[in-house]
């Protein structure tokens, strides 16, 4: 089913800077909204139940899952994460712009179900540069990020199967990508067939 509003969907390694690009292309695009995604994982310093992340039992997690409540859901660093389907449909058919945060096999996912979503992969620009990033979040021991770089390694290895590729080396160059291609988007053709259905009417080319 075709919607009025476009959905995005960002992915990348962990220390990448996924988040803080998704939260300043917020900030700047009054049209785009955040979809808000279920975790098992504990919150994380200043992290609120309901903003970053709805924050879950396993067991609750587990009845989302076998009530097929999610679009997409993917183990991740030994938690689980997981896209409400009724959030997404829901917004998007009203006409309103979301992004989705969330990790490559989600996207992937997503993609299969809603053919017109745009996939945007965010690349480190080097892996000495991954490793630092995630060092100075202070937020893992050793090992939790040994398995984070190994994860990045495998996750790196999908960008083929992505829209859009943003190498995040200057944040600000990386935010002017990354809203170029929501820009990009809304003037394609079949967004704006979507988006301005009554225009097209009108002009007797829907």
């Amino acid at each position: 089913m075709d919607y009025p509003g476009n959905l995005y969907v960002v992915a990348a390694p962990s220390g990448t800077g996924k988040s803080s690009l998704v939260k300043a292309l917020l900030e700047v695009d009054a049209r785009m909204e955040l979809s808000v995604s279920h975790t098992t994982r504990a919150p994380r310093g200043q992290e609120v139940h309901g903003r970053e992340y709805y924050f879950v039992s396993q067991e609750e997690f587990d009845r989302m899952v076998a009530h097929d409540a999610f679009v997409e859901w993917a183990h991740v660093h030994s938690n689980r994460y997981g896209t409400s389907r009724k959030a997404i449909e829901d917004k998007i058919a009203a006409g309103a712009d979301i992004v989705l945060e969330i990790d490559y096999q989600g996207a992937i996912q997503i993609k299969d179900k809603f053919p017109n979503a745009v996939l945007i992969f965010i690349l480190p620009p080097s892996w000495p540069e991954l490793r630092a990033r995630l060092m100075r979040r202070a937020e893992d021991s050793e090992d939790v990020i040994e398995l984070r770089m190994r994860n990045a390694a495998e996750e790196v290895a999908n960008v083929d199967k992505f829209d859009f590729v943003i190498i995040n080396e200057m944040f600000e160059r990386a935010l002017f990508d990354l809203k170029a291609i929501a820009h990009a988007q809304r003037l394609k053709v079949s967004a704006q067939r979507r988006a301005r259905a009554e225009t097209f009417r009108a002009l007797n080319i829907l």
